[in-house]
């Protein structure tokens, strides 16, 4: 079972958590965080992406960029911009975006469950961004980002929040300059908490990593570390938990992950459009583009022109949870025996396009030359992702994107 704990978080001042939150790490590049926190000194990228302190150019691994990471954390704690919750709390975080409705409850994640299965993967992650996590976290001292996890609806559950959400109000509540709507209600009664705990200890079998592998390994790891050097550890320690949001399965949203690759592999436009017909049934769209509307079905955008292509029946046959995926398919009989790229993870002429940006970004990709060839895939489902993740294999990368997304420094866990 799920073992959950709440935290003495830090959070900002009252009226200064719209300044504070920022997007995740991961999702934008430094020049694109330095942009975003100019002229605000109390934006979260100054934590998270501590490189937009400097000069451009520097080396965003260099020792240096870690250690301005702590020492603004403990800035903004001195300036009165961070403040400890007095006492261990658990928090419920509301994000609405559009119809999208996502009410998540934000806690410890134990460590110990993620080693031993009960909170399970379904992405490897890559030694160089674990490296950078595990220095940025062990310097710093505290989880700046929290892992989404998602976990199979309960009706107990269900029930505790909507109870405790139309009894009290939210503490923080605004909208992001994207539009996304963002609330988060401080749950500090000690018998909600010992009930919501509860459930989770007696009810959830497991938890899943839907957004945030490489935090999970991370913060797991660096709890190990402790773990390894405290003669006296009990297994309660801050650092045996990482800073999680739980969001049950049935308010999930992912959405397409899609894919360019730069060059055709030598062959001709012709002859590349041959081999696809031998597997796919292909269609030329006149007027595209083309957002496939379910399995087996993806886009294609050539040339200015886009393609319908469906899978032939008798193609694609395994029940295999992997083998089964969209993007597995695209890697049997097209990446792989037609543009020769074996492994998605390490081949540079492949490149990772999220749905978030549109269809209209794999037409400007492939219109001024970025790449040669797009390919728009049906979003994987939330049960495809449980199936996998059960089965203790693991989703080609770049398999699924989660929108929205949620936003950090507005909870933030200091584990020492």
């Amino acid at each position: 079972m799920a073992k959950i704990k709440a935290l003495k978080a830090f959070r900002p001042a009252k009226g200064l958590e719209k300044k504070v939150a920022s997007r995740p790490y991961d999702v934008l590049n430094s020049a694109e965080a330095k942009i975003e926190a100019k002229d605000n000194p109390h934006s979260f990228l100054r934590i998270i992406k501590s490189e937009i302190d400097f000069e451009d150019g520097v080396d965003v691994y260099s020792e240096e960029i870690y250690t301005k990471a702590k020492d603004n954390f403990k800035q903004f704690v001195a300036d009165g911009v961070f403040q400890q919750d007095e006492q261990a709390c658990l928090y419920l975080y509301k994000i609405v975006m559009g119809d999208i409705e996502q009410i998540g409850l934000v806690c410890g994640s134990s460590t110990k469950d993620y080693f031993d299965g009960i909170i399970k993967k379904h992405e490897y992650t890559r030694p160089k961004k674990e490296k950078d996590r595990i220095k940025h976290i062990k310097t710093s001292e505290i989880h700046a980002g929290p892992v989404f996890l998602t976990y199979k609806a309960n009706p107990t559950m269900d029930e505790v929040v909507a109870n405790y959400l139309s009894e009290n109000e939210a503490a923080v509540d605004f909208t992001a300059d994207d539009g996304v709507h963002h609330s988060i209600w401080v749950v500090k009664a000690s018998d909600v908490i010992e009930k919501i705990v509860t459930v989770f200890d007696s009810e959830i079998e497991a938890t899943y990593i839907a957004d945030g592998h490489h935090r999970a390994a991370s913060t797991s790891k660096v709890g190990k570390m402790m773990e390894e050097k405290n003669p006296n550890h009990s297994g309660e320690e801050d650092y045996n938990f990482f800073l999680s949001v739980l969001f049950p399965d049935n308010q999930v949203n992912i959405i397409d992950y899609n894919r360019v690759v730069k060059d055709l592999n030598g062959l001709s436009e012709d002859a590349f459009l041959d081999k696809i017909k031998e597997k796919f049934d292909l269609t030329k769209v006149s007027e595209g583009p083309v957002k496939p509307e379910n399995i087996r079905c993806f886009g294609m955008y050539l040339s200015g022109s886009w393609y319908d292509l469906k899978l032939k029946s008798t193609f694609g046959t395994s029940n295999d949870p992997v083998d089964s995926l969209d993007t597995s398919l695209l890697q049997e009989f097209v990446f792989d025996p037609i543009l020769g790229i074996k492994d998605q993870r390490t081949d540079e002429r492949i490149d990772f396009v999220g749905g978030i940006r549109g269809m209209k970004e794999l037409e400007r990709r492939v219109d001024n030359g970025d790449v040669k060839v797009a390919f728009s895939i049906f979003p994987v489902s939330i049960a495809q992702l449980f199936a996998v993740a059960d089965s203790g294999n693991v989703m080609p990368p770049k398999s699924t994107w989660f929108e929205p997304k949620l936003r950090s420094g507005l909870i933030v866990h200091k584990y020492i």
